[in-house]
């Protein structure tokens, strides 16, 4: 069976599988739209929660990065992995203890204010949206290569499954849809990364051949290490050496803090340790994710490493007419475009942008061909000796075919980039519209609707927002992964701050919350859209705040937001005795209500 077929017998079980999910758990209830009931197992839990966060960013993007990057990617495994665990141990059980399952309903009622409430309902849409950016960008390359569509319309074909499973599940429908998601990820991540392993080292587990030796041709042990390898082949392209960093020590660091804090601060994350019955399962359901998380995690530097040397292998100084498919269905894809600037037929790989922006295409390859059968490029080319561009995003989607392996594999892992980004754009989409329908609508504008119009309103606001979220995926302020650095910036800036301070400083009110809240959302969208949108050609270390990029600036924002609300707080009154009962309540590692939707 070819790989076609494969594939849209892999992607159209998968969404036969979701959809009937959602049919047989769709949500008859608030509670059940929100919280899923609040009857999930840890376990079931924590595999939901791992979908939920491993985004597109993770299963298409990480590894891209790190192929390209290399050194420098680590700062994205260190930020995710730990932010993870600090939400997991700082802040999740407090939460859950809280009750409230929002983050605007646990920061309106901490700080007793509706204007607070409303200021993190902005901050929501802000960051998920954001977020979900990405995620949409990743379900429509995903189809624009399997399902052989342009980019555009497999964002619309994502639309419309997150559309039917989201809005008529909820979060009782998505947490059921998201364990299955989670088995269809994983297997799609790991299979292809141990075929690899296997082949090139030797080693079955990934995580060891990434330390390896490499094998010759015969399948003989070279002696040559992977990473000393790849190091050579590289530098001899003109390249920074793997293994070495060109970002400043500053950078990385606040773009590692950013992400931590950002991911616990994330607020389709947070609201999943309230869909468990009790304060123990969600530190349970928090071990069980971190698991799951792992498992692709420590697997992913192997990936990219693999990756990388196996694409200079089979495209540098290959006659055009001579490459493989693979690379002619993702020219079709609008993600790979090949310019011959010496005229000898060949596509040389070197550092460098090989022509001005992303490829544009004189038409497609029926209408426009050039001497060798290529698309024709309308780009001004750049005066390098680099020729081709590669979309990072696509490395993992096309790591399979590039590495020769079987189609199966290749048709599994489609269907694992579908499942990836469908399961946290779901996840936001859900946020989006709890914040509106449940803490703008409910319990600050019209708090007499009923459940009824309530659950009415959740779903219309998911709509919506799901139309808005496929905009920003066909027109993205980026690649997947720094697109979610970005959320996870805003995230860090806006709710971390107040989210901490809630639970473990008494003194902090609201006009503190609300005044860091603003400060630390602004500082940080103006500088990130500053420098990406409005003057991208000030975008480098001599003209950033303290040598910080866009990526890393939320952890400066979260600074601002710590000092500002900190100082107001000092010089307003203190919150009321009950509220300071509440905080130091929930402080105790004893006994927890249900999250509750009123």
């Amino acid at each position: 069976m070819d790989v076609q077929t494969l594939t849209y017998l892999f992607v159209g079980g998968s969404f036969a599988l979701y959809i009937g999910i959602a049919i047989w758990s769709r949500a008859g209830s608030t509670k059940d739209f929100y919280v899923a009931g609040g009857g999930v197992s840890p376990i079931a839990n924590g595999a939901a929660t791992a979908a939920d966060w491993m985004s597109a960013a993770s299963f298409i993007s990480m590894a891209g990065i790190i192929a390209y990057s290399g050194y420098d990617a680590s700062v994205y495994l260190m930020g995710w992995t730990g932010g993870y665990v600090l939400l997991a141990m700082l802040l999740a059980p407090y939460l859950r203890k809280f009750g409230k399952f929002t983050v605007p309903d646990f920061i309106g009622d901490r700080y007793y204010s509706n204007v607070a409430r409303t200021v993190a309902v902005i901050c929501v849409i802000f960051v998920s949206f954001t977020y979900v950016a990405g995620q949409m960008r990743g379900t429509g390359i995903v189809f624009a290569r399997f399902l052989e569509v342009n980019v555009n319309t497999g964002v619309v074909i994502g639309m419309g499954i997150v559309f039917f499973y989201a809005v008529l599940g909820g979060m009782k429908g998505i947490t059921y849809t998201q364990v299955a998601q989670y088995c269809v990820l994983i297997f799609a991540f790991l299979v292809p990364a141990v075929f690899l392993s296997i082949m090139m080292t030797g080693h079955v587990l990934p995580q060891t051949g990434f330390g390896a030796t490499v094998l010759d041709a015969a399948g003989n042990d070279s002696g040559v290490y992977l990473l000393n390898k790849l190091d050579q082949v590289v530098t001899d392209l003109g390249f920074t050496e793997y293994t070495d960093g060109s970002k400043s020590t500053i950078d990385v660091f606040f773009i590692a803090a950013a992400l931590m804090c950002g991911t616990a601060g994330l607020p389709h994350v947070i609201v999943r340790f309230f869909t468990v019955p009790r304060v123990k399962d969600a530190r349970i359901s928090a071990g069980w994710a971190l698991f799951f998380i792992a498992l692709l995690y420590t697997s992913a530097p192997a990936v990219g490493a693999f990756a990388r040397l196996n694409l200079i292998d089979t495209v540098h100084q290959t006659q055009y007419e001579k490459l493989p498919d693979w690379f002619y269905n993702w020219e079709n894809s609008g993600l790979i475009g090949w310019v011959d600037k010496n005229g000898d037929g060949a596509v040389q790989m070197s550092a460098g942008a090989p022509f001005e922006g992303k490829p544009t295409f004189a038409g497609t390859r029926a209408e426009v061909q050039g001497s060798y059968g290529e698309r024709v490029l309308t780009n001004t080319p750049t005066d390098n000796d680099a020729e081709v561009y590669i979309d990072r995003d696509i490395i993992v989607l096309a790591n399979p075919e590039i590495g020769n392996l079987p189609a199966w594999v290749i048709a599994l892992v489609a269907a694992g980039g579908v499942a990836a980004a469908l399961s946290t754009a779901a996840g936001l989409l859900l946020v989006i519209s709890s914040a509106i329908s449940h803490d703008l609508l409910k319990k600050t504008l019209k708090p007499d609707i009923t459940e009824k119009q309530e659950l009415l309103a959740a779903r219309g606001a998911a709509v919506v927002a799901i139309c808005i979220a496929g905009y920003f995926g066909i027109n993205p302020p980026g690649f997947v992964a720094q697109v979610v650095a970005f959320a996870f910036g805003l995230a860090a800036a806006s709710f971390f701050p107040v989210i901490l301070m809630g639970i473990f400083y008494k003194r902090m009110n609201k006009e503190g919350a609300i005044a860091g809240m603003l400060t630390g959302l602004a500082f940080t969208f103006c500088y990130i859209v500053f420098f990406k949108f409005v003057s991208p050609e000030l975008n480098s270390a001599e003209h950033w705040l303290l040598g910080v990029s866009p990526e890393g600036i939320g952890t400066v924002g979260m600074l601002l937001n710590f000092a500002v609300a900190f100082t107001v707080s000092r010089f307003t009154a203190p919150p009321p005795d009950h509220i300071q009962h509440i905080v130091e309540d929930i402080r105790v590692p004893r006994g927890a209500g249900d999250a509750v939707a009123h």
